[in-house]
Parts: structure tokens; C-alpha cells; sequence
């Protein structure tokens, strides 16, 4: 554990909560799309499946148990909440992630550093986190209208995986033979999804005008 790693994962738990406290508060999913939160749970459940048979951490237990919990809450919220559910724009919503699921898939099947069941499913997470944003912001694309917390959510998101490019710049210079290139290039192939939304985000802070990204 070092200051970067660490600042990732207070970054990616804020996400989270910015997002809950959106939905729970303001009974709201409005710009949210339903389909980045199934491909984050579908993450989340392939990553951590060995929870209950390897045991790291308290800490990284309890971590792995919050972003399990809160990824299957969110798609809850949205799917079956009868005020919550009312916000969702399914018509905008309407990117066909099965495209992103099948060809990772097939990726992890086909590169991954061991061919054990357990490390196909690590790597097929790796790849899939890598663009389970994509409907989300092809949605903000499509509506628009960025509220406040849907924008502070995506940031963070973005900024979360930025921090842990630091981290493992930071674990190669100080580790002897540190070496992850599954790991380094989903990462960074995530980090530059966010990078359009990120000036946008920006120019309309500096400028102190609503959050608006290009059709």
C-alpha cells in the first residue's frame, strides 16, 4: 500500500457514495446509465470471486465487499425501485454492452499471463472495467444535460484510475520486478476513454458554467 494506491481507492469509494447519495436522496438515476453499473457489477463479481477462499486483508476485504454491494445496490435502484426507476431514460440508454462483454471474453481467453479458470475471470474484469464506461458516457453524449453529481461521479471515476497509474509508476521505481502489462495497459486504455469528458469538465469549472459535452 503506498499514498497513490491509497488515494485511488478513497477516490473510487467517494465515487460510489457520490453516486448512492444521488440515487437514495434525490430518488433520481436521471443520466445514469444502467448499463455501466451491470457491466461494474459484472466486474466487481468476476474480480472477487475468490472473497470468501483468500484472504489478503481486512482492508481489502472489506473494500472488496463494499463495491460488490454497492455495484448489485445501484443496478437494484435503477431495475426495480418504483420512484428511482421512473428517472431512468431507457431510450437514451440504449448501448448494447453485450459488444463490450463478449470480445473482452474472448480476450481474456486468449492473452492472460495463466490459463486457470481463476485467472481468464481476473483478466476478463481487467479488460471489461476497461471500457464499462463507454455507455455511460456515450449517454452524456446523447442527453447532455451533466447534473452536478452525475458529473462529479464520472470525474472521479476517471480520476480514480489516473491515481493508480501513479501507483504502479510509483511500485515500479520502488520494487524489484514489478511487471503487469495486462494490468498497466487496460488501466491506461481506461484513463483515456475519460479524457475528452475530463477537459470538458475542465473548461466548464474554470469557467463556472453547467457541464455540457459534445453531441
Amino acid at each position: 500500500m503506498n499514498l497513490f494506491r491509497l488515494a485511488g481507492d478513497m477516490t473510487h469509494l467517494v465515487s460510489v457514495v457520490v453516486l448512492l447519495l444521488k440515487i437514495h436522496t434525490i430518488k433520481s438515476c436521471a443520466g445514469i446509465s444502467l448499463k455501466t453499473q451491470e457491466l461494474y457489477a459484472l466486474v466487481f463479481a468476476a474480480r472477487y470471486l475468490d472473497i470468501f477462499t483468500h484472504f489478503i486483508s481486512l482492508y481489502n476485504t472489506i473494500m472488496k465487499l463494499i463495491f460488490l454491494g454497492s455495484s448489485f445496490s445501484i443496478v437494484w435502484y435503477i431495475r426495480r425501485h418504483k420512484i428511482v426507476r421512473r428517472s431512468y431514460d431507457k431510450d437514451q440508454d440504449t448501448f448494447r454492452h453485450v459488444f463490450l462483454v463478449l470480445p473482452c471474453l474472448l480476450l481474456a481467453l486468449l492473452i492472460h499471463e495463466k490459463f486457470t479458470f481463476k485467472e481468464v475471470i481476473w483478466t476478463f474484469s481487467l479488460y471489461l472495467e476497461a471500457v464499462a464506461i463507454v455507455p455511460q458516457l456515450v449517454l452524456l453524449q446523447r442527453t447532455r444535460n451533466i447534473d452536478n453529481l452525475t458529473g462529479q461521479y464520472v470525474f472521479l471515476l476517471g480520476a480514480y484510475r489516473a491515481l493508480y497509474i501513479l501507483n504502479w509508476i510509483y511500485r515500479y521505481i520502488t520494487e524489484d520486478d514489478y511487471v503487469q502489462w495486462i494490468t498497466w495497459i487496460s488501466g491506461l486504455i481506461q484513463t483515456l476513454l475519460y479524457a475528452d469528458f475530463f477537459y470538458y469538465y475542465f473548461q466548464s469549472w474554470k469557467n463556472n458554467e453547467k457541464l455540457q459535452l459534445p453531441a
